[in-house]
Order: structure tokens, then sequence, then C-alpha cells
């Protein structure tokens, strides 16, 4: 698994083709596999780049003391487009919402469009029951381990209060396997995930960071899930009415991880969607 080496420490990553640069990301506890269901059913002709994000099932911790609130986690996207060298990037986001902040913060420069599958926005931060137990877990003893262990017993990871209303689908024990063997195994890990856990969610600023979308000049395709589980359908419809050059499109039968329970239908949407805009940045 290739990696590259950032201010803040080592970022491991995976990447698929070659042609115009396509960073899908991923949620909190979870890494580049989320992606296995669709990646081989998306279109030739683009290089998909999967960063291993520090949010809990990354298989490197960071240096000590590296921020990752909200501002210092998009300070480390942008840093890993520019390590890379990725230009006119599609950037798709998935749960985790905070990279939409990149606007926001002015670090959006090499992004020239957005594929917004439901994620964290406005001021659902944290999302729902699972957020909220997340959130909890860290500020508990031992928290972090307890609830990566009760993700691996099926029955507990399918109650609404950890995975039950993030997949519809049956989540394989070996890709939750895959997802939490990093944070029992290093506490480097644990701490990666409470630095973020524990940073701080202020209402305000995170309504103000998801308006600052209206300013984004590129395309956009916020493909949501209809059911509207942890991230209220709602915000889909809100998203695609505040980004100037957006289209909606939902996705029907799946709750937040639509590339788990739904991958022919997302993998249909993205395919459209690349296949027939340009990811060249437009001047602000």
């Amino acid at each position: 698994m290739p990696s590259v080496e950032l201010p803040t420490g080592r970022v491991h990553y995976t990447e698929h083709g070659q042609g115009a640069p396509v960073v899908l990301l991923h949620g909190l506890l979870m890494n580049h596999r989320v992606w296995d269901p669709v990646i081989d059913r998306l279109p030739a002709g683009f290089r998909y780049v999967l960063p291993d994000l520090p949010l809990g099932a990354h298989p490197e911790p960071l240096r000590p003391g590296t921020d990752l609130s909200l501002r210092g986690l998009n300070q480390l996207i942008a840093d890993f487009l520019t390590a890379l060298d990725l230009r006119d990037v599609t950037l798709v986001h998935s749960d985790w919402g905070g990279g939409l902040f990149l606007t926001a913060y002015g670090l959006d420069e090499r992004v020239g469009r957005l594929i917004v599958l439901p994620s964290e926005a406005f001021d659902n931060f944290p999302p729902g029951l699972p957020g909220k137990s997340a959130v909890l877990a860290s500020y508990l003893p031992g928290g972090v381990i307890m609830a990566l262990r009760q993700l691996r017993v099926r029955w507990l990871r399918e109650t609404p209060l950890l995975f039950g209303w993030m997949a519809k689908s049956r989540l394989p024990d070996e890709l939750v396997r895959a997802w939490t063997d990093p944070g029992l195994r290093d506490p480097g890990i644990r701490r990666d995930l409470l630095a973020y856990t524990r940073s701080g969610f202020r209402r305000a600023e995170l309504i103000a960071n998801t308006e600052a979308l209206r300013h984004f000049p590129g395309e956009a395709l916020i493909l949501w899930s209809s059911a509207g589980k942890v991230m209220p359908r709602e915000h889909g419809r809100r998203l695609a009415e505040l980004i100037p050059r957006a289209r909606l499109v939902e996705i029907d039968d799946a709750y937040v991880l639509s590339m788990l329970d739904q991958p022919n239908a997302v993998a249909a949407a993205i395919t459209e969607f690349l296949t027939t805009t340009s990811a060249r940045a437009t001047p602000r």
C-alpha cells in the first residue's frame, strides 16, 4: 500500500487506473475499503485515489500533537492533494462531511468537482445516534476500545447506536474487522481518533462552513439516500440548492453507506457525472 509523507505524518492510500484524479474519502472508523463494491464498476480513464484518513481505522498513527480538528483535517486533505500533485480533482465525500469545508477554509484550489454521498452537513455534527455514541465513547474511560469490540459483535453493530442505521445491508465481519483492527492494536490510532472526536463541534461555525459551499464554482453531484437515516433527506436537497452548479440524485433502498447497499446504482450515477461534466476548476 503506497504512502505519502505529509507535515503531520505518513498517510497511506490506494489507487486504481490512470487519468483525471478522483479522490474518494470515507467516514469515521472506516477506511478505503468502504469503496470496494464500487471501485471496479467506475469508468476507465480516471485515476482513483483512496486515502486512509486518520479517523480511527488508518494503519499508522500521525505525529503526536497533530491538529485533527475539522480545520486540521481539511489542511491534511489539502496537503495530501498537493503532495501527490493532484489538480482539477473530483472529491468524493461519504459519511464524514468535514472535507466539505475545504471551501470555507480556502483550501479547495485543487478541487474542480464534488460528489457528495450522505454526509455530515449544516449542524449535523456529530450525526444521529451513531455520531453521538462515538463522542460519548471518546469521553468514557476505555470507551473507544469498548466501542471497537462492540462493532465486532454482529447483533450489537446492527443496532441504531452503532452501524444499524449506517448500512441497510449486513456488513461483512471481515470488513468490520479490517476497520477495527488498527484501533484495537495501536494506542496511537486511538489517540488520533480522540483528537478528532474531542475537538468540538460549534453549531454556528458548522452551519457557516457548510453555507460557504454557495461559493464553490464547480459542478457537484449530490448523491443522497432517500431513506434519510442519520443524514436527513432534506440535507441532500439543501446542499443541491446551495451549490450553484449542483444536481441531486437520490438512491432508494439505501442508508448512509449507499456504496455498500446499492453499489450498482451508486456506480452508475458517479459514472454518468464523471463522463458528462468537467472537473477543471472555474476561477472565482
